[in-house]
């Protein structure tokens, strides 16, 4: 349970970095007296690659707790399939 407490606390701080950065990204570009659009189209695409860049760590601790999470699913699936079919063990 641990496991899914952290994978929740990752998504949240990785999510939350990234609409950050482009928030950053777009207020330095407010700054220069870009128009409002215009500074949000480019942040959104310079702040979110760079965030796969910055935020390597964390993406890769998502990466993982997903897979995990993905990998014991698809295992007690497998389990419910084998109790319907009637197998034992």
């Amino acid at each position: 349970m641990d496991e899914r407490r952290n994978l929740g606390r990752d998504i949240v701080l990785y999510t939350a970095a990234r609409v950050a950065l482009v928030a950053v990204v777009a207020g330095v570009l407010l700054w220069f007296d870009l128009p409002l659009l215009v500074s949000l189209a480019i942040a959104l695409v310079v702040g979110f690659p760079l965030g796969l860049l910055l935020f390597r760590g964390l993406n890769a601790r998502v990466t993982a707790g997903l897979a995990e999470r993905g990998a014991d699913r698809d295992a007690e699936r497998d389990r419910l399939r084998a109790e319907l079919r009637g197998d034992r063990g």
